[in-house]
């Protein structure tokens, strides 16, 4: 008795889940769609960002605000090396 409510059980459930997948690729992609169509009609500046992304004037900085450089590993070794030997602990 117990295992076939258990099997009840599972069954319900994984109805439950498939739907409400189902339903929410449905929406999901309805919202892609208006999303999209946004996107080219949206201004220069966003209307809600961080704010650092305004200067003190109030404008919007449409520039890169960090840039990484990569380096290879025999660069970074080397770099590391010379931190660590030239740490005050670093007797070596």
């Amino acid at each position: 008795m117990v295992q076939i409510i258990y099997i009840l059980a599972f069954t319900v459930l994984s109805i439950f889940a498939i739907s409400n997948l189902i339903r929410s690729m449905i929406a999901l992609s309805q919202n892609d769609s208006r999303s999209y169509q946004n996107i080219r009609n949206r201004r220069t500046s966003p209307q809600f960002t961080h704010p650092e992304l305004w200067d003190k004037d109030g404008q919007y900085i449409d520039e890169p605000l960090m840039v990484i450089k990569s380096i290879n590993v025999d660069d970074a070794r080397s770099k590391l090396d010379a931190l660590y030997n030239s740490s005050p602990s670093g007797d070596k």
